[in-house]
């Protein structure tokens, strides 16, 4: 059994870590609801990692599941947590309203964007939200800042986004349609439900989505990710850079770093502790 522990690691793994997300991209990670509690016995693990997932669990959800990371660490074990840094992009709307407020040239885009950064995820009601909508423009003026706030997933983001929209614009014909139900029987189901649901179909599939894991359901500050992870049991919880941890070669491993020393997503708090 690996030592390391890395949860919903979405595309971002490392094969010397026990790799798990809710659906696995990989062979190299295993699939599991976490939602239902970490698979594994109690002091199993050195490391208990996992990056931009605490916030997609309802508060209370989140406080039981830093349980289960104290869990199944082992006693000295370290807890590796990186969330989107709500005091920064906070403070960084703050200056964008500051500066477009007072006529600067050029501010008004950084504005919109750090609204967007600060709102979307929470509040959208469809895959992508407005985030998707900025980021597939044809062109997109303030870039340079946008991958300055949100890093490598930009840039993740404008390629894959403007592969799926390429995708969606084949033409829905009826042969197409035909393929579609012979071949899967979920576009079956959804279209029986569509049917039957008639005018309510629309309220079920916003259900649906906002259950599905996409948006944001809480969000944390150094203050109160500090806070819960205390409540959870964890000695010394700290801030910590994206480049420097407590876990054994951390460096090797390129999970908030990428090859050329850039932070992979830098709007995010990491925070460290111990058992």
């Amino acid at each position: 059994m690996k030592s390391f522990l890395n949860l919903g690691c979405g595309t971002r793994f490392h094969p010397d870590w026990l790799n798990i997300d809710f659906v696995a991209s990989s062979p190299e990670v295993m699939s599991c609801d976490l939602r239902n509690g970490i698979p594994f016995p109690d002091a199993n693990f050195e490391a208990v990692y996992h990056s931009h997932l605490l916030e997609h669990l309802h508060k209370d959800q989140a406080t039981r599941f830093l349980q289960e990371c104290h869990r199944v660490l082992k006693s000295g074990g370290v807890i590796r947590v990186v969330v989107p840094d709500l005091e920064g992009i906070v403070r960084g709307y703050l200056s964008q309203l500051e500066k477009t407020s007072a006529g600067n040239v050029g501010s008004d885009l950084d504005y919109d964007w750090m609204t967007i950064e600060l709102l979307d995820q929470l509040v959208r009601e469809k895959p992508g939200g407005e985030m998707l909508k900025y980021l597939t423009q044809a062109e997109i003026p303030n870039s340079d800042f946008v991958v300055s706030r949100i890093g490598t997933e930009a840039r993740n983001i404008m390629r894959g986004a403007q592969a799926k929209q390429n995708r969606s614009q084949k033409r829905r014909t009826i042969r197409w349609v035909a393929r579609k139900v012979i071949k899967s029987p979920a576009y079956v189901r959804a279209l029986l439900l569509r049917i039957l649901a008639g005018k309510e179909y629309e309220l079920l599939e916003l259900g649906r989505f906002r259950r599905g894991g996409e948006v944001h359901l809480w969000m944390y500050d150094r203050h109160s990710l500090i806070r819960a992870l205390k409540a959870a049991g964890f000695r010394t919880p700290h801030s910590v850079p994206a480049s420097e941890s407590q876990i054994p070669g951390w460096a090797e491993y390129g999970l908030d770093v990428e090859p050329d020393g850039s932070i992979y997503k830098p709007d995010s708090l990491f925070v460290e502790a111990t058992k």
